[in-house]
């Protein structure tokens, strides 16, 4: 794997080494030692998958609070996304920055993601799958966002015709 840091501090895209013949190509997605000796975490408890039927779709952008604060390990299986990252660690040098990235169905490229850091992302495709490996258990009472529009935070998603976003994902405040 190749480790890229983004402009998010401890934040990183991944790129598998694949190793491609007529028959399509093999690459190692998860290595606990590689992750280990880069200094993140290598402790993942809990994946997810989510399942999006229409382009347009957004999720985000979500976080869990203290002490059930996780670590995220995120890669696009099927369709694409463009995924999102914002930095919302008030002691961060890159405090309410965010960075997006377009990640593709044939997962070669991931997004780690460390604790403190909101994500979300919007279907490129339809029929886009996302997988998601989680450092924390899911504790419903520490689910958390902001708002995927704050004028704060200024992100720049892909044009769309319909974007299709759930009413809870609507209803996050703006950063204060």
């Amino acid at each position: 794997m190749i480790f890229h840091k983004t402009p998010i501090s401890g934040a990183y895209k991944l790129e598998l080494e694949s190793i491609a013949d007529e028959r399509g190509y093999f690459a190692r997605a998860w290595c606990q030692k590689e992750f280990t000796e880069k200094g993140l975490c290598a402790d993942f408890v809990q994946s997810n998958v989510s399942f999006n039927l229409k382009a347009g779709t957004l999720r985000g952008m979500h976080f869990q609070t203290e002490p059930y604060q996780e670590i995220k390990l995120v890669r696009c299986t099927q369709g694409a996304i463009y995924d999102v990252i914002v930095d919302l660690r008030k002691a961060s040098d890159t405090y309410l920055q965010w960075y997006g990235v377009e990640l593709k169905g044939d997962g070669l490229t991931s997004l780690y993601i460390p604790k403190g850091v909101a994500h979300g992302f919007q279907t490129l495709l339809d029929d886009s799958v996302v997988l998601y490996m989680h450092s924390e258990y899911y504790v419903a009472d520490a689910s958390s966002g902001v708002r995927w529009d704050d004028p704060k935070l200024n992100i720049k998603w892909p044009d769309t015709e319909k974007r299709i976003i759930s009413k809870k994902d609507n209803l996050w405040l703006p950063i204060v």
